[in-house]
């Protein structure tokens, strides 16, 4: 499996469907798809993981810095400085010289978010990213994201927080059983669902919290 992932250079490789991004290469997942194409998408992403994976022997100003210094080609001491004002933002200045283990999970969250945006990507992908935190450092997270999206940064997340949802997204799509089963406007989705199991679902989950 890890010898058919480095392959592949990335961590899934759909079975169907084309991708696109703003105005770059479509990918055609049903053809086979050229390294070049590969290596242009992922260049333009980052991913926060859902439990943040931190280099454990690595500083946190190390961890949020490596990608640019080692891929990007950054100047270490240029990065140093840029990451440090990223991490800044996120409340975490004092705490760059600390290790992963002498965070908290949430502030480990932050971290992970902060090496995301030090790629400076055009698109950030977030796989469940309050799924491994305690109740009361979810909404340090969600409030993190909310404030990218007020930034205009162009995210895609995953999430069953449907209230975060509500707030911060401009489109959803909903999905069962690994299915696309109604997209659209945030509006529409959550105030006049079209599909009856996304109304059954926001009757179960999102009207008890209005």
């Amino acid at each position: 499996m890890a010898q058919a992932v480095a392959e592949k250079l990335g961590l899934e490789t759909p079975d169907c469907g084309i991708l696109s991004f703003a105005g770059g290469p479509e990918i055609d997942f049903s053809k086979p798809i050229a390294k070049s194409a590969r290596f242009a998408m992922r260049d333009r992403s980052a991913m926060v993981f859902q439990r943040h994976d931190l280099f454990p022997r690595m500083t946190v100003i190390e961890n949020v810095s490596e990608g640019p210094v080692r891929v990007q080609r950054v100047p270490k001491a240029r990065a140093t400085a840029e990451e440090s004002a990223l991490l800044d933002r996120v409340g975490l200045a004092e705490k760059r010289d600390a290790y992963p283990f002498q965070l908290s999970v949430g502030q480990q969250q932050r971290v992970g978010i902060v090496r995301a945006l030090a790629l400076r990507p055009d698109l950030l992908l977030f796989d469940e990213p309050t799924s491994a935190l305690d109740p009361e450092l979810v909404g340090e997270v969600l409030q993190d994201i909310r404030e990218l999206a007020d930034e205009g940064w162009t995210m895609v997340v995953v999430t069953h927080e449907p209230q975060f949802a509500r707030q911060a997204a401009d489109e959803v799509l909903f999905l069962d059983g690994g299915v696309v089963v109604e997209r659209g406007a945030t509006g529409d989705i959550f105030t006049k669902p079209a599909e009856e199991c996304t109304r059954r679902f926001l009757d179960r989950i999102l009207r008890p919290l209005d």
